[in-house]
């Protein structure tokens, strides 16, 4: 009978494919680096496979290692969920949590403040950022878990909502009859600018960036003050704006997608807890009451 595989090699491996590092991994899974290294050995010998490469200062999972990563992540969720299956100790402890500020404002109280009076003793320290600047910081091991909003072609990026982008503007403003349409936005690397910019283009429609920003709330305060049009998913639209309808001339644009990204070790637990929680409370979200459409 064949021996069944290391769960602590697994997640060793997972926590070096995570950072492309064995020093990094070492800190993470509290071992010495000597350790880390004897483990991966022993892992590549049990499958008869090379499970990494270098690549320059980096190390890069080959593909045998890229077959196994989804596997191993799956096996150490499975593994937290017996765990927590048996066990009848109070959760307890601290997680840090990415989230962008598109949803700070409407959501992340909300959400966090009902979180905290089933689960008092669970301290969630929260960090709002960018998706780019989250995705980077789970790389880097600065969080546990993240909401990011740029669908699921990162590697585990668990897709749990799907929102109607819409084109706002503000209520009475002259921004949507200027020409060319003056934007609001994020920077160059924002996916909802680039299929902004993309739809416009394809429409033949002018425009200019006339406000960028990684802040969500300093992008709304330029489109409340009409000096600009912007776009926002459903759950991130405030007070004052208006949705622009699709036959005042601007395209339609592609549906956000909102997803949940965890640390390889975050499973189980005080993670599934706030997981769970996360998913479900914007999950259950109801429809936003829309603006009246802006007048052109």
């Amino acid at each position: 009978m064949t021996a069944p595989l290391d769960l602590d090699q697994l997640q060793t491996f997972c926590a070096i494919a995570d950072c492309g590092s064995f020093t990094e991994a070492a800190r993470r899974v509290h071992k010495t680096q000597s350790a880390v290294s004897m483990q991966i050995k022993r892992l590549g010998e049990r499958l008869g496979q090379e499970l990494f490469l270098r690549d320059g200062r980096s190390i890069v999972l080959t593909n045998e290692g890229e077959a196994l990563y989804s596997r191993a992540r799956r096996m150490l969720r499975l593994n937290a969920e017996i765990v927590d299956l048996f066990s009848d100790e109070d959760l307890a402890g601290s997680i840090r949590f990415g989230v962008p500020d598109d949803y700070a404002v409407r959501l992340l109280p909300v959400i966090l403040s009902s979180f905290q009076r089933t689960h008092p003793r669970i301290m969630v320290e929260v960090s709002c950022q960018p998706s780019e600047e989250l995705l980077d910081g789970m790389t880097r091991g600065r969080y546990d878990l993240i909401v990011f909003t740029q669908g699921t072609h990162q590697e585990f990026g668990e897709l749990f909502r799907t929102e109607r982008m819409f084109w706002v503007a503000s209520h009475g403003g002259r921004a949507l009859a200027t020409d060319p349409l003056p934007l609001a936005c994020g920077g160059p690397s924002c996916c909802w600018r680039g299929n902004a910019t993309d739809v416009l283009n394809r429409a033949n429609r002018d425009y200019r960036v006339a406000y960028t920003s990684s802040n969500a709330t300093a992008i709304a305060s330029a489109v409340l003050a009409d000096l600009a049009v912007g776009f926002l998913p459903e759950s991130a639209l405030q007070p004052g704006m208006r949705v622009i309808s699709e036959d005042k001339g601007l395209p339609r644009l592609q549906d956000a997608q909102i997803a949940i990204m965890r640390a390889s070790h975050a499973y189980g637990g005080i993670y599934d807890a706030l997981a769970t929680h996360i998913v479900a409370s914007m999950g259950n979200l109801e429809g936003h009451e829309q603006p009246a459409e802006a007048a052109e």
